[in-house]
């Protein structure tokens, strides 16, 4: 039977499990209703059968997904998918707790407003960092046909991994991602 805890001191263990290369402790034993999953997938390193195995994941979307991990893409948490897919709040928490985020590079920077990349101007591609002869490249390709996904851009662009982790969560192929609905004002 294998030791519940590595064997390292645990601070050594703490970093390795940060760095990704040692699983999280798990959670104190709780009763059976509160017990963890059966089953947990590795978002950095899924193969479009397990995504399939997530509650209401389509074909389309774990191809998405492969395809963007084929291209060096990975996603450091629940918002990073969830803005990807444009998954539901509810549909997300159903996932939550089968899904393991390790971490194989550098983290992403931070979120940025979201860009519609199929109708943004030379200007908008400027912020968000592309080179002049990538935007060019961007825009000669957007005429022939607007992108449909991240993974299309990537391929069509011939963009390297840390140019799309980037892009995740800032730009869309279609109306841009709107924020939660506004509440009612009141007088």
């Amino acid at each position: 039977m294998p030791p519940s805890r590595h064997w390292l001191d645990p601070m050594a263990r703490r970093m390795l499990q940060l760095m990704g290369e040692l699983p999280p402790d798990p959670p104190p034993a709780a009763s059976s209703a509160e017990a963890s999953p059966p089953w947990r997938i590795d978002v950095n390193r899924a193969l479009e059968q397990d995504w399939l195995l997530l509650p209401g994941c389509t074909a389309e979307q774990a191809e998405l997904l492969v395809r963007l991990q084929k291209g060096g893409v990975q996603l450091s948490g629940c918002e990073d998918l969830a803005r990807l897919l444009e998954l539901q709040p509810a549909q997300l928490e159903l996932w939550r707790k089968h899904l393991l985020f390790r971490w194989y590079s550098e983290p992403p920077l931070d979120q940025q407003p979201v860009l519609d990349l199929n109708s943004a101007s030379d200007v908008q591609l400027q912020e968000l960092g592309l080179s002049e002869a990538r935007r060019q490249r961007l825009q000669q390709e957007r005429r022939r046909a607007p992108f449909r996904d991240l993974a299309d851009l990537q391929q069509r662009l011939m963009l390297p991994p840390d140019v799309v982790e980037r892009l995740i969560g800032r730009i869309c192929f279609g109306q841009p991602i709107k924020a939660s609905p506004e509440l009612p004002r009141t007088a």
